[in-house]
């Protein structure tokens, strides 16, 4: 099993690409806050990203930065630069973000070009592969232009779309985004493993996380204990909790049952299979058992989560940033 294209494929993170920016000289706009994570390639020029209580970073041509949080931050033509706090600027910032407009700052000629996208994730499902914990991972991932990997081929098939798109151009800028979140993944889990720690993600540089969390994933339904799990892995069970905890914060059975409820919960959502069918499915015996487990997890219990869980979303409620 491939451990994180589960986890993307259950979690639903899709990627959509957002604004555009061209900038001559002597710019600066600001980025609120906003769902999902942020991404950033800079084609041409150079930038500077600042995000409060944090020192700016310059990003040069060929550059990548992912915001894993996508917290309020500003790109500017240099560090002192300040975004205007001006209504409509903001507004329009908004609206490039949302339908993928180009955006134009500054003075002169154009110099910079910025790709921005964003990702979302299901909000039916808790265990997230970007969720990373603030106090050990940073506030944003850089990849410099020097990485030498198939991250920098995509993004220059992604600018070349844009300068001559074509029909079904959306559908392919979209995949193409979806692609650049995996090679960045990829790239950062290669040179930056400490970084990915105290988050999902730090599982996969962890030989015997990555190898409990596989045999998990492929049976979650197998009534395992720590003890069961420990066996498998051919380590101790305090060993093996240990890992557990410091990679992801959870003991075993936690994680374990967050994933069951996950799954649930898509099932609940989308599939009109009885309750007694989610729970076998899930690991209980009883539809008691996993009314409690599911109320417990999820504040409501199964039959209401169903009901809650298909009524229309509010519009904005989930859209994408960039």
């Amino acid at each position: 099993m491939d451990l994180l294209a589960d986890v993307l494929a259950v979690s639903g993170v899709r990627g959509t690409l957002g604004a555009r920016i061209e900038a001559g000289q002597d710019w600066a706009v600001w980025w609120s806050d906003c769902p999902g994570a942020a991404f950033y390639a800079v084609t041409t020029g150079t930038a500077w990203l600042t995000l409060p209580g944090h020192e700016p970073c310059q990003l040069l041509p060929g550059d990548v930065v992912l915001l894993p949080t996508a917290s309020g931050h500003t790109l500017a033509s240099h560090p002192e630069a300040t975004a205007p706090a001006c209504d409509a600027t903001a507004a329009a910032a908004d609206h490039a973000r949302r339908h993928s407009d180009v955006l134009r700052f500054g003075t002169g000629p154009v110099q910079t070009h910025i790709l921005g996208a964003g990702y979302d994730h299901d909000p039916a499902v808790t265990t997230q592969v970007l969720a990373l914990s603030p106090a050990l991972s940073p506030a944003l991932v850089h990849l410099r232009a020097d990485h030498g990997t198939p991250l920098d081929d995509t993004v220059r098939l992604l600018a070349r779309e844009l300068a001559h798109p074509q029909i079904a151009s959306v559908v392919v800028l979209n995949r193409l985004v979806d692609i650049l979140l995996v090679q960045l993944l990829r790239v950062w889990l290669s040179t930056e493993p400490a970084h990915c720690q105290g988050s999902w993600l730090g599982a996969l540089s962890d030989p015997i996380m990555s190898q409990a969390l596989t045999k998990l994933h492929q049976d979650p339904a197998r009534p395992w204990t720590t003890a069961d799990l420990a066996a498998e892995m051919a380590v101790s069970r305090a060993t093996l909790t240990r890992r557990f905890r410091a990679v992801t914060g959870q003991t075993p059975g936690a994680y374990l049952t967050q994933w069951r409820m996950d799954l649930a919960a898509l099932r609940l959502r989308d599939t009109d299979d009885p309750l007694e069918t989610i729970a076998a499915a899930v690991g209980y015996t009883s539809v008691y058992a996993f009314n409690r487990a599911f109320n417990r997890a999820r504040a409501q219990p199964p039959g209401r989560y169903r009901i809650t869980s298909r009524q229309p979303t509010p519009t904005g409620a989930r859209t994408s940033s960039g």
